[in-house]
């Protein structure tokens, strides 16, 4: 796996908890606004990495779709257990994807959302109503990886972007560095 992908990895396994999500969300102060509730930060916004929702067509036909965001997050009031109607979606900027490639998944989900869907909500948040919401409002995250012409694009299209730095990255280990030497008798 190379670099760049672990980066990646590590920061949407960063962003997947509620609490880090916030801190990601503090560096575009628009969206930290819109959280219900410092106080209780883990009821008052549902983290949902590569999230499926359930589209029901104008003929009633249902199907599953993962939309091609990282992340969805989704507001709550933590007094009422609802929704509050505000979601962001988080788009990573990827290795080697360009920036058309960036915009078009923003774009793909945009579309998916034009239509009625509920939301497939993990298992803990299961008693929340989970139909859409009213506001969808995206957020383009960039790495050290990422070329300015990224961010380029962005500050050009007026979206909202921010860049950030990858956590510590735990590399797998080595190997042959953690074999025990086979113990030698020499009796035998």
């Amino acid at each position: 796996m190379s670099t760049h992908q672990i980066q990646y990895d590590t920061l949407l396994s960063h962003y997947s908890n509620p609490l880090e999500s916030i801190t990601l969300l503090r560096q575009y102060r628009p969206y930290f606004e819109l959280i219900p509730s410092l106080r209780r930060p883990i009821d008052s916004l549902i983290s949902i990495p590569f999230p499926v929702v359930q589209i029901t067509s104008h003929n009633l036909n249902q199907n599953h779709v993962r939309l091609e965001c990282d992340l969805a997050l989704i507001m709550c009031d933590p007094d009422w257990k609802v929704k509050t109607g505000q979601e962001i979606f988080v788009f990573i900027h990827r290795p080697n994807e360009d920036y058309s490639s960036l915009l078009k998944r923003w774009r793909q989900v945009e579309v998916m959302l034009g239509e009625e869907y509920y939301w497939l909500l993990p298992w803990k948040h299961r008693s929340i109503i989970s139909d859409r919401g009213e506001y969808h409002y995206p957020l383009f995250v960039t790495l050290d990886y990422s070329p300015s012409r990224i961010s380029k694009g962005l500050e050009g299209a007026s979206l909202p972007h921010v860049k950030v730095s990858t956590p510590p990255i735990e590399l797998p280990p080595d190997t042959e560095e953690n074999q025990e030497d086979p113990i030698c008798d020499p009796t035998e």
